[in-house]
């Protein structure tokens, strides 16, 4: 199961939920889109369970393009570090 909460008050919070799959990104892209342009965005990954290397990828360009990833378990931070330094 996958959910997204999201809030805002000055700054947009968009939790993700649950085990995130292929099939989501979109649905997430498409909140990202939403925000106005400089809005500050933090997704919330304190609740993801588990995350797939596309899902990996999607995640290392959100922050690439400014977006704040806050409670990033430990080994989704080394995957997306690793995966930030293959590219370079």
């Amino acid at each position: 199961m996958f959910k997204i909460h999201r809030s805002g008050n000055g700054v947009t919070v968009i939790a993700l939920i649950g085990r995130m799959e292929k099939e989501h990104i979109v649905e997430v892209e498409n909140l990202l889109a939403a925000e106005p342009p400089g809005r500050c965005i933090v997704l919330d990954l304190k609740n993801l369970t588990l995350a797939g290397q596309s899902e990996i990828d999607f995640l290392t360009e959100c922050e690439e393009r400014g977006v704040t990833l806050a409670n990033c378990a430990p080994y989704i931070r080394e995957w997306i570090t690793n995966q930030r330094n293959e590219r370079q």
